[in-house]
């Protein structure tokens, strides 16, 4: 029975709708981390109460899934980009794209697709330090976010070391050569590092050390920083990416472009611990 807008301002509950809140909140917890088919037989099975494979969707793209503004000063951040892939007509190879990432380490993650302007938007809302670390591969679309969303003189750039140190030893040769190179960069000596390969004329050598120049006033002492206690790796933002992809990379999921971006709110949603707060769907808040 649908309940009127007169019984669901009574009830304090959403007019027109079909299923009591707390239904709708066991729909949308699990189909955050189930393909909406086996939605369907997991909510079953947990309420005796069957809701369609096509409900489900509809829950998802018609909810209001709140953008979480977080209470602690962020100092900070990690951006990266993930891969969704797109619904293609019948015998057409798949087409996979791009959304981006951001994580404020340890309070909260957001995901956009073709929506850089909400992500910068999103970044703005949150109440940063006076210095940020802000922290990333070498891909020149993550600082160019950074850039926009932070000015110059708030941001502290830091090359993933993880990332750095993998470009290292994907150069190869002696490994007595390599591990000085990760001891020199350890301690934030790019330039002697430049020195030690430049002898060296192969492609690998000669496209790592523009690697390391390019991103030279990204490259601190690692090794000062984490005594400090500081991040030093964007694995926060490369978890989350993983943690979004158990939901939208399940097997066989293709996604319709235009609720991309619905699905992936949903997504952080949950990982956000929205969808398990008490006064969810209760208090007004969708």
């Amino acid at each position: 029975m649908t309940i009127t807008s007169k019984q669901a301002k009574r009830l304090q509950v959403k007019a027109r709708s079909q299923i009591s809140p707390h239904l709708e909140k066991c729909c949308l917890l699990v189909s955050a981390n189930e393909s909406y088919a086996k939605t369907v037989e997991n909510v079953k099975q947990l309420t005796g109460m069957e809701v369609s494979h096509s409900s489900q969707q509809r829950h998802v793209q018609h909810h209001d899934f709140p953008e979480v503004v977080v209470s602690e000063t962020v100092e900070e951040a990690s951006l990266d980009g993930g891969k969704v892939r797109l619904r293609t007509a019948k015998g057409l190879k798949s087409e996979w794209k791009d959304y981006k990432a951001v994580t404020l380490h340890g309070q909260a993650v957001a995901a956009y697709f073709l929506d850089n302007p909400a992500l910068i938007n999103w970044v703005d809302q949150q109440p940063f330090a006076e210095i940020v670390s802000c922290l990333g591969d070498g891909h020149d679309g993550i600082w160019s976010l950074f850039k926009q969303m932070l000015p110059s003189e708030q941001r502290f750039e830091l090359l993933d070391w993880y990332h750095l140190k993998e470009h290292l030893y994907a150069v190869g040769g002696s490994l007595r050569r390599l591990e000085k190179a990760e001891k020199l960069l350890w301690e934030g000596d790019v330039e002697k590092v430049i020195s030690l390969f430049g002898d060296c004329k192969f492609k690998r050598a000669t496209n790592f050390v523009e690697y390391i120049s390019k991103h030279r006033k990204r490259i601190p002492e690692y090794g000062y920083l984490q005594q400090l206690g500081l991040t030093i790796g964007s694995g926060s933002v490369e978890s989350s990416i993983k943690q979004i992809g158990r939901r939208i990379k399940i097997s066989g999921a293709q996604w319709k472009k235009e609720n991309v971006a619905q699905v992936l709110k949903h997504r952080c949603s949950y990982l956000n611990g929205y969808l398990y707060a008490p006064e969810y769907l209760y208090l007004g808040i969708s």
